[in-house]
């Protein structure tokens, strides 16, 4: 049987199956390998963030075992699709195809590397991740609510699978660094020392409408839940990290240090650029970027009237009160009312949005402290729940209005929420691939969409500009810190220099974003090598069309086929302008 999406105004509703008899042979092996890889689940990625709706009630097997059972189904299903050749498929199976090999082949290399030893990093990790859920789950019924308690119950296996992955970690070298072992620590602490009261896993019980008979008596035994089951674990993780893991944290910053650590982190550069650059490529591209940023923001400081060099503008900025929110409800509006001047200006740049809203939610105070200044969770349709763009709104004098534009653009919409609801939405395709994410694909497309609120005219005056500017060069500065604290062995100051001689970033801001790229080495080169690749694609196709160039469509065309690698996104894009100029003859 071949399962095919049904869909109504871009939603999928349900899902059929029709006669394997309709298709040919190749699309059936394909069909039934795909339901093989589907079934198989991936326990890196939360499945509350587009998953089934069966998945989200469960925490993933994240066991030796069961890591080793995948990846010798991966390999299995990897050896029968080559094998199967793409004779035969159609052109939207080839996709299928194509995206299937590399999600395999970029999975198979990275279980060689065993990174469940490394189960945490300065802002995210197994210990967080029922936070993230619990900030955007709504129960709609009783059952939901025994379910969401079923899970909080299910915590101290959790904990105790990952903890015992750490504790490999330790006896292999395979582990974070001091500061960011040092930061989970803390995080882990405040998570114990979290009263009940307060508690965020504890929210979703406490919304439940009061029509519900059994409320008082589920939000009790959600409280005895995390008394018993929640509380133990989290001081478990604490004395881990206390005895175990701080003492023997890697004195070396460096990805390279580790165990096998260069041909890790040259795997790490290919698979979030989805790319062949090598690490010394992409340092040489960020110094690039650098200079050239620098120049723009030299003139958007001129525009903005200020007599003196770059280095007294940004004190400037970030030093005047005028420039900040007082109080934390105040960040939300602003951010709110940003997002929507730029949902006013979709439309004219747009041919196909999504059905999905998003909301603006503050980061969970349990967590914000370290956290990152904005992130974006995805939503899902069929269970009821919005994207949710993330906020940070502690440490107001940190978070810079002027900087604002650009993140609500990048995080919210025409952002992360398009383009991750777009491939959500998209009708007639395996599950997996509307859930599928490649790091220079998505924030690729965020940083383009910074790029893009110039022209929907979101940037109000030199200041907002300026705030632009500063976070381009941030990802264009990614590039050269995150290779050079990795891959050249800078120090910390040495990576600290490119964002505070030449971003307008806040102090802490800079602190809490050099720690997150200590922690998650590689991931922060996506950003610009993604905008660079959009960026390209785009001149060509203007340079190809001319005249006949449709901005609306060439959006349609990077973004309705789904998160896609960067050579597959070319060619994609090859093929809309051959289109157009057929059209035009």
């Amino acid at each position: 049987m071949t399962r095919i999406a049904s869909c109504l105004a871009g939603v999928c509703l349900a899902a059929l199956t029709v006669s394997a008899a309709w298709a040919g042979p190749a699309s059936v092996n394909l069909t039934k390998l795909v339901i093989r890889y589907e079934a198989l689940g991936d326990p890196g990625e939360d499945p509350d963030s587009g998953g089934s709706a069966d998945a989200r009630w469960k925490l993933p097997d994240v066991s030796p075992a069961a890591d080793a059972d995948r990846t010798a189904r991966l390999k299995q299903i990897q050896g029968e699709l080559k094998a199967m050749g793409d004779k035969g498929l159609g052109d939207d199976e080839r996709l299928t195809r194509d995206l299937l090999l590399f999600s395999l082949r970029d999975r198979i290399e990275a279980a060689g590397f065993d990174e469940a030893r490394m189960p945490f990093s300065s802002d995210g990790g197994f210990d967080v991740m029922m936070l993230y859920r619990a900030s955007g789950t709504t129960l709609r019924d009783a059952d939901e609510a025994r379910r969401w308690i079923a899970l909080l119950n299910g915590m101290p296996s959790w904990y105790a699978t990952n903890i015992d992955n750490a504790r490999r970690g330790v006896a292999s070298g395979f582990v974070q660094a001091v500061p960011t072992a040092q930061a989970v620590l803390e995080r882990a602490q405040r998570a114990a020392a979290t009263p009940l009261s307060d508690d965020p896993l504890l929210a979703p019980l406490r919304a439940l409408p009061d029509s519900i008979p059994e409320r008082a008596a589920l939000i009790a035994e959600g409280e005895k839940a995390v008394t018993d089951k929640v509380a133990p674990a989290r001081a478990s993780f604490v004395k881990f990290m206390t005895d175990e893991y701080v003492p023997h944290a890697a004195r070396s910053l460096a990805a390279s240090d580790l165990p096998d650590g260069k041909r890790y982190y040259a795997f790490l550069a290919r698979r979030h650029t989805t790319t062949d650059l090598t690490p010394d490529q992409i340092h040489d591209i960020g110094q690039a970027e650098v200079a050239r940023i620098r120049a723009r923001m030299e003139q958007a400081m001129k525009a903005a009237g200020f007599q003196g060099d770059l280095t007294a503008f940004i004190a400037m900025l970030r030093k005047d009160p005028r420039f900040y929110a007082t109080s934390r409800q105040q960040l939300l509006e602003k951010s709110s009312e940003i997002a929507k001047r730029a949902d006013d200006q979709l439309p004219a740049h747009f041919g196909v949005l999504p059905r999905l809203t998003y909301g603006v939610r503050p980061v969970p105070a349990s967590i914000e402290k370290g956290y990152t200044t904005g992130r974006y969770f995805g939503g899902d349709p069929k269970v009821g729940r919005a994207g949710g763009l993330m906020i940070n709104t502690s440490e107001l004098d940190q978070r810079p209005l002027y900087e604002l534009p650009a993140l609500v653009l990048h995080e919210g919409a025409p952002g992360h929420h398009i383009q991750t609801s777009l491939a959500q939405e998209q009708v007639g395709v395996p599950e997996f691939r509307r859930n599928l994410y490649f790091t220079a694909y998505g924030e690729g497309w965020g940083l383009y969409s910074e790029w893009l609120g110039e022209e929907m005219g979101i940037y109000r005056d030199p200041y907002e500009l300026f705030g632009r500017l500063s976070y381009e060069m941030w990802r264009a500065c990614r590039l050269v810190a995150d290779t050079g604290m990795h891959w050249k062995g800078w120090t910390l100051d040495q990576a600290r220099a490119c964002f505070t001689d030449n971003t307008a970033l806040s102090p802490v801001n800079i602190e809490v974003e050099l720690k997150r790229y200590v922690s998650w080495p590689g991931q922060a080169l996506a950003y610009k090598i993604g905008e660079l690749k959009l960026l390209e694609l785009r001149q060509k196709a203007e340079k190809k069309l001319g005249d006949r160039f449709d901005e609306r469509g060439f959006h349609d065309a990077v973004l309705l086929h789904g998160s896609l690698p960067l050579s597959v996104l070319e060619t994609r894009v090859d093929a809309w302008i051959s289109q157009q100029n057929n059209k035009k003859k």
